[in-house]
């Protein structure tokens, strides 16, 4: 059947394989006519790094097996989607330290995603709150990885895109909260300097997000709201019940209710002129908005889940998700050139996202490092492919690197020029997969398989 990635582009024809259990996975992984493969969560990886000739579907490997209130842990399949995680662990009071822009992402793809959310600055990444997992190597071998066994596999797997073996359950860790809201500041700034120093200056906030106009130029290039977020302090009894209220509502309609998209819209809607519209519109609006506000945790962490199928907005020729890391020294003059160069283009985005992260971690291909990540979605279409070539070259001369989740087209080069342990990786691999048994059309462009 054809598949593809959120970002409909590319799109193969793949065998879909679905084990039940390890051991029906075993069995696949011992048929010789099956000896290439790529493990598949729920899809929400935008490129092709999920993607291959024959796909591990981890849909049935959605199993809670255990909640311990007291030692704030999780233990559940790596299919099972961080939303329902959240179903299960809000009303006793815990909560996911780290989470991405999307709750239907599956534990297993957050994990080789290694995903970031909007607190890397002082929590890191998702696997710096990971306590284990078992992994099912390319030769049937189940193991127990951990930072203390098997640690390189551990390293390696957190962020290694999958190509290390398929990950069948996991151990997270989870935090306390006292409400469901999320106190919520929002900030103007009038350019891009003011954008990065807004940034700088709120470290201290548990959540900081802006959204950018990608498309303004001039004394406004580079302007933004900035999201700030702290969790809910408790409240009254009264308080509490009608927030537990509203969060059930929200759990049980939110499907219903939401806005959908049914059909793939016409790629014309989306130019040069509508974006610029919305995003003046929207600069505008949000800039009249009350500064302090109390929201649903769903709105301020997932506010595009709230429209299905909102990639359809894009054409049926999909579109191209870049988002790249540029450490703090060459951060604003990196980013500066490449707003530059798209609005020069008029290859505008809806969704601009620029972040601060804070230090890298330990593992081999996590994206993230210290500095600041901007996120941009472009329609796909001829003129796009050289333009990104060119951003690719200004990040690689600002010792950048581009987010392998959200990669469709990325050279060798350019991935080997970002991430300097790439050859790490590719002994570990080696050591575990000398075959290349897990491979994905991504792994082979860049230079990891063949």
């Amino acid at each position: 059947m054809e598949v593809h990635g959120w970002g409909r582009y590319p799109v193969t024809s793949a065998e879909i394989l679905a084990p039940t259990d390890a051991a029906s996975l075993n069995k696949l992984l011992s048929a010789k006519q099956h000896n290439s493969a790529i493990p598949r969560g729920a899809g929400r990886s935008y490129g092709d790094s999920s993607l291959s000739s024959r796909l591990l579907s981890s849909r049935f490997f959605d199993n809670f097996s255990e909640l311990n209130t007291e030692s704030m842990t999780v233990r559940c399949g790596s299919g099972i989607s961080l939303n329902d995680i959240l179903k299960i662990c809000i009303p006793q009071g815990l909560f996911l330290p780290v989470l991405p822009g999307t709750k239907f992402v599956s534990v297993g793809g957050a994990i080789v995603a290694d995903v970031h959310g909007k607190n890397h600055h002082l929590d890191g990444s998702f696997c710096d709150h990971l306590e284990s997992f078992r992994i099912m190597l390319a030769s049937g071998e189940l193991l127990h990885c951990s930072r203390s066994e098997n640690q390189d596999l551990f390293h390696g797997t957190c962020g290694g895109m999958g190509l290390t073996g398929m990950v069948v359950d996991a151990t997270l860790k989870l935090i306390n909260i006292k409400s469901t809201s999320i106190s919520q500041q929002s900030l103007v700034a009038k350019n891009l300097q003011e954008s990065f120093e807004l940034l700088n200056n709120s470290d201290a906030s548990k959540y900081s997000v802006a959204w950018l106009d990608c498309l303004s130029s001039g004394d406004s290039l580079g302007r933004s709201i900035i999201y700030l977020g702290e969790h809910g302090k408790e409240r009254g009894k009264e308080q509490e019940e009608k927030l537990e209220r509203d969060q059930h509502e929200i759990l049980k309609h939110r499907a219903g209710r939401s806005l959908s998209i049914p059909f793939s819209t016409p790629s014309l809607l989306l130019n040069k002129y509508t974006m610029k519209a919305f995003n003046n519109t929207y600069y505008t609006f949000k800039v009249k908005e009350k500064a302090e506000l109390n929201v649903n945790y769903d709105r301020y962490f997932f506010p595009l889940d709230g429209v299905k199928n909102w990639n359809r907005l894009y054409g049926g020729k999909g579109f191209l998700q870049y988002q790249f890391v540029l450490p703090t020294e060459s951060a604003q003059p990196g980013i500066e050139k490449v707003l530059e160069k798209i609005t020069s283009a008029g290859k505008g985005s809806f969704l601009s996202v620029l972040k601060k992260f804070g230090e890298a971690n330990s593992n081999l291909l996590s994206f993230p490092k210290e500095g600041f990540t901007l996120t941009l979605d472009f329609k796909r279409e001829k003129s796009l492919f050289p333009l990104l070539d060119e951003l690719d070259e200004i990040v690689c001369e600002h010792a950048g690197r581009l987010y392998l989740a959200k990669d469709a087209r990325m050279s060798a080069e350019t991935f080997k020029s970002g991430y300097s342990k790439w050859e790490e990786f590719v002994e570990l691999k080696n050591k575990y997969d000398p075959k290349n048994v897990f491979s994905s059309l991504q792994s082979d462009r860049i230079g990891l398989t063949d």
